[in-house]
Order: C-alpha cells, then sequence, then structure tokens
C-alpha cells in the first residue's frame, strides 16, 4: 500500500487554572492513500493516525469522539460516537493511546477537528480538543 503522509496538527487540552488534573496532548498525522483513491470518480482516501498523551495529574478515559469533516466544497459532515476504534482506553498520567483510522473524501483536500468527552478519575469530565488539520493530495510545484 502506498502512502505519503506528514504530520498535520498539534494541540493541547489545558483546563481552566481550576482543573491542572486534566491535561491531554493530541498529534495527528496524515497520509494521502492513493491506491485505494479514484479521483476520475471523486473518491480521496485519507488515513490519519492520532497521538494522545495524557499529560495531567490524574487517569482519564477517552469516553467518545466528536469529527467535523469539511470538504474544498464546504460539504460538512459530523461523526459522533463512542470511543475510538471500538475502545474506550484509560490513559494513567503519562501514558499514551495510539490508533489510525480513515476518511474518504469527494474532493482533493479536506479538514477535520474535533474533540474527544475524556472522563476523569476524579468524575469529572471534559473535552480534549483535536486541532484543525488539512487532508490533501500531494501538489506539483512547477
Amino acid at each position: 500500500m502506498t502512502s505519503i503522509c506528514h504530520t498535520a496538527a498539534v494541540g493541547f487540552y489545558n483546563p481552566p487554572p481550576m482543573k491542572p488534573s486534566n491535561h491531554i496532548e493530541v498529534r495527528v498525522d496524515a497520509c494521502f492513500l492513493p491506491d485505494q483513491s479514484a479521483p476520475d470518480q471523486q473518491r480521496y482516501v485519507f488515513a490519519y493516525t492520532v497521538h494522545l498523551r495524557n499529560r495531567g495529574e490524574q487517569a482519564a478515559r477517552l469516553i467518545s469522539r466528536h469529527w467535523v469533516i469539511t470538504d474544498e466544497n464546504d460539504q460538512v459532515r459530523e461523526v459522533r460516537g463512542e470511543g475510538v476504534v471500538g475502545e474506550q482506553p484509560l490513559m494513567q498520567p503519562g501514558e499514551g493511546f495510539e490508533y489510525t483510522s480513515g476518511a474518504v473524501l469527494e474532493t482533493a483536500t479536506g479538514t477535520m477537528h474535533g474533540s474527544y468527552r475524556m472522563h476523569g478519575a476524579d468524575g469529572t469530565e471534559f473535552d480534549a480538543e483535536i486541532p484543525a488539520f488539512v487532508l490533501t493530495i500531494p501538489r506539483v510545484l512547477h
């Protein structure tokens, strides 16, 4: 399988000053998958790998996800669901979790952003923001 990848976004969720125990780092690497794409049929397939790290002071479990996917025609699709790739990972302080998933667009370029709903060991719930990142095919410059 051929893929063309790049680091797409890095972000942190920093809670209000009253909750220093909740701090989730989010990094995303995105790849265009030309072998699975069919541009003549308006099918552009992308894979993205999300790297999560608990930089907080307490354990936190990822409960659910919310994605906002926008193509270059401003068509917006929202995806909500429990956990990620069939899991609701628990991350102790300093631990991380990584997973790979995919998106199919009808255009060669798009963006994704969203949030993960987290449940802290102390019973608090908070959102870990997923910063916006670009899905795009490689361009040839002359």
